[in-house]
């Protein structure tokens, strides 16, 4: 038996500085350092956006599934940082976003990132959003490291 990453919540919470609500990242499947990660976030009822986006027609906000990517995206660039908590990730922009199927409660959303280009300090990621192997959003986006 082979030993397998545990790429669980607690894993992501030692990586990321975001905690609940704003935490959107629950799994990781896998992940190839600085190549390529694949994540999960499941959807519920629950979440404290529904309140008011809309209320009766919950949908996930887009923005928020960006957000998600972007945090996977995180969880690639830093995992093996050794000096990750001294550390932020900032969005430096997102490119060709587009959002083609709603998100509600009860999907379990997959974020699928690959590298484009990695230095030092600045990233670019391609990224969708899948529910189900159907597409929700995908983008380009761009990151900048910088210290706490």
């Amino acid at each position: 038996m082979t030993d397998t990453p545990k790429w669980d919540i607690e894993w992501i919470m030692s990586v990321l500085p975001h905690r609940y609500p704003i935490l959107l990242v629950d799994r990781v499947l896998e992940l190839e350092p600085k190549k390529r990660i694949v994540a999960i976030k499941n959807v519920t009822i629950n979440e404290p956006i529904f309140a008011g986006h809309f209320p009766g027609r919950p949908v996930f906000p887009g923005v928020l599934l960006i957000e998600g990517m972007a945090q996977a995206g995180g969880l690639l660039l830093l995992q093996d940082i050794p000096d990750r908590s001294k550390k932020l990730i900032y969005f430096a922009g997102i490119e060709e976003a587009k959002f083609r199927r709603p998100v509600v409660p009860g999907d379990q959303v997959r974020y699928e990132l690959e590298v484009l280009r990695l230095r030092s300090t600045f990233s670019k990621l391609k990224g969708t959003v899948t529910v189900d192997g159907q597409l929700c959003a995908e983008a380009v986006i761009s990151s900048a490291m910088v210290d706490r």
